[in-house]
């Protein structure tokens, strides 16, 4: 029975890559900041664990319960949508933080491991902004810009060890609390820029495209037990077409 461990499981995808790979007799180490039995289904293949890709004492406890991971499924992330001027240093600190930094940190705590054995993979889940400039996404794209560019290089770095990594690139994704918050955060873009945001929302209002969260667990699926998959992966008819073009 192989095992994964997939960060940021509370809602969105990670909670639907949780539930696929239950479905499929792995394993799951499903974690978040603050774990809830009650959203994922009673398993005893289940594993629920507190953690916060910030905190490096969060992580080597968390690493050293799951014992050996065959696949490390780095999910957890922040949306920031805002215009530049509109965002705090603080923020976008905290963007790089979870978004770019907790999916270092997460890999090389667990590198030792299937380095030893000479076998596991990595799988990072990045964005589709990255492959087309977006108004008000500039930091959060450059977040995943780094994470794209960092896994890339990784690739490469690990094959002798017969470590795969990959990129999972979902699209638009309206259905998911992730979105939700980021719509949210438009609130504070300064008065400059609400004509803007506007021309924005009533552009996305148009979208027949987009991507599920079931997309993204399918993405993850074949990253983690096709051999023959490519670097980069996209999840959802848009990041599909975005990818083609």
């Amino acid at each position: 029975m192989k095992t994964v461990l997939i960060t940021g499981c509370s809602s969105g995808f990670g909670l639907e890559i949780a539930k696929y790979f239950l479905a499929r007799d792995w394993k799951v180490i499903a974690t978040m900041r603050s774990p809830r039995a009650d959203i994922l289904p009673a398993s005893d293949r289940l594993q629920l664990l507190a953690l916060d890709v910030t905190d490096p004492d969060s992580i080597r406890r968390a690493i050293e319960t799951a014992g050996p991971i065959d696949v490390l499924v780095n999910n957890a992330g922040i949306g920031l949508s805002n215009a530049l001027e509109g965002v705090t240093m603080e923020a976008v600190r905290g963007a790089f933080e979870t978004n770019t930094l907790g999916t270092i940190a997460m890999t090389q705590a667990v590198l030792p491991q299937m380095r030893t054995r000479m076998s596991g993979t990595i799988i990072n889940v990045s964005s589709t902004t990255t492959l087309a400039p977006h108004p008000l996404l500039s930091v959060y794209t450059a977040t995943k810009a780094a994470v794209n560019s960092f896994t890339e290089c990784l690739a490469r770095e690990l094959a002798p060890f017969n470590i795969g990594v990959h990129l999972v690139m979902p699209g638009f994704a309206p259905e998911t609390p992730f979105h939700a918050r980021q719509d949210l955060m438009n609130d504070g873009v300064p008065d400059t820029y609400q004509e803007l945001v506007q021309q924005i929302h009533a552009a996305l209002e148009q979208v027949t495209e987009v991507t599920r969260p079931q997309d993204v667990a399918e993405a993850v699926w074949r990253a983690a037990t096709d051999p023959t998959c490519p670097l980069r992966l996209p999840a959802g008819a848009d990041a599909r077409t975005l990818i083609g073009a």
